[in-house]
């Protein structure tokens, strides 16, 4: 039944029982019981279309919410019935029920997202999602797995992790292998660096150099993510070990940035930012400099000099990596 319907009925209803009332006469118990069966049913009435009509939230429980209706109307001839239908007609006007909604529904698409007529080209976009998509068929998954080793290291390596713990045997082999295979070839330009290191003892400037490519192959163990806990620390204590013997000669601004990432990465912050602001005063841009110290500043718990940091940023917001966190700290 419809809206519509429901309240004429209802008002029908109502009039009817007062004209039952006021056409056998007031002082008659018949009339009564005939005007409280029809009041009462014009009441039920009532109380269902309000019960349709107010939003969901103020419902709740439902049949109490109609029994309410239905008593207030039920029990206050005139003005109940009266002072229900007003209500309901003001409802939409209530500015609190008039809240803009900040997203749309729509309908899913036809097209099944697993189907593709390419299924070799995958792009790094929602890759990740597909990969822990237990429902997609595990051959795609496999597939998009294999296209996941040309995509960079900082950004594979993590998702490969992850699917250590895949439901599905074959992928938890695959990537496996992969993490292996890339920790592996580190492992072996790490020995072949080191042999290196030792055989330039004599040498200052040959030795600075295996040095320096040492810390960086013990830096890419870490930023690719390819060691974890103890061997981690392990790495970055390593690659900080070479990178200050390669430093003792050198003012590179890039070698000075590192420095201040695996100072970091080791918690010893103070450290830390002096070598951030050292890659700076020697020509770092400061957008690759100034969000490190800023997270130097947030462990501090620091917000004020996060604000201040990121406020002298403020002409580099067309760089999209720092456009989300300069809205975010610039609206703090």
């Amino acid at each position: 039944m419809s809206q519509i319907k429901l309240a004429i009925y209802a008002i029908l209803l109502e009039l009817g029982a007062w004209a039952q009332m006021l056409e056998t006469g007031r002082q008659s118990d018949l009339a009564f019981l005939g005007f409280m069966l029809t009041h009462s049913a014009a009441s039920a009435l009532l109380a269902s279309l309000a019960l349709l009509l107010v939003p969901w939230d103020f419902a709740r429980p439902r049949a109490a919410v109609w029994l309410l209706f239905f008593a207030l109307s039920a029990c206050i001839p005139v003005l109940g019935f009266v002072g229900i239908g007003v209500g309901l007609i003001a409802l939409p006007l209530m500015p609190g029920l008039r809240v803009k909604r900040h997203f749309n529904e729509v309908a899913l698409p036809a097209l099944d997202p697993h189907e593709r007529r390419d299924a070799t080209a995958f792009r790094q976009a929602g890759l990740r999602q597909f990969l822990n998509n237990d429902r997609a068929p595990v051959d795609q998954r496999l597939k998009a797995l294999v296209a996941l080793q040309n995509a960079p290291a900082q950004f594979s390596s993590p998702v490969l992790r992850d699917l250590l713990g895949d439901s599905s045997e074959d992928l938890r082999l695959l990537a496996y292998g992969m993490l292996e295979t890339r920790e592996k070839k580190l492992n072996a330009q790490i020995q072949t660096a080191r042999a290196e290191y030792l055989a330039a003892a004599e040498d200052i400037a040959v030795r600075q150099r295996a040095a320096q490519q040492l810390s960086t192959l013990y830096w890419e163990l870490v930023y690719q993510g390819l060691v974890q806990g103890d061997l981690r620390r392990h790495a970055a204590g390593e690659a900080l070990r070479y990178l200050e013997e390669a430093l003792s000669e050198a003012a590179d601004a890039g070698l000075h940035l590192r420095h201040g990432h695996l100072l970091h990465e080791l918690k010893r912050a103070d450290e830390a930012e002096a070598a951030y602001r050292r890659a700076a005063e020697l020509g770092i841009p400061p957008p690759r400099v100034v969000p490190y110290l800023a997270e130097l500043a947030f462990e501090r718990h620091d917000y004020r000099e996060v604000i201040r940091l990121l406020g002298g940023l403020r002409d580099f917001r067309s760089v999209a990596r720092l456009e989300p966190l300069l809205r975010f700290w610039g609206a703090a």
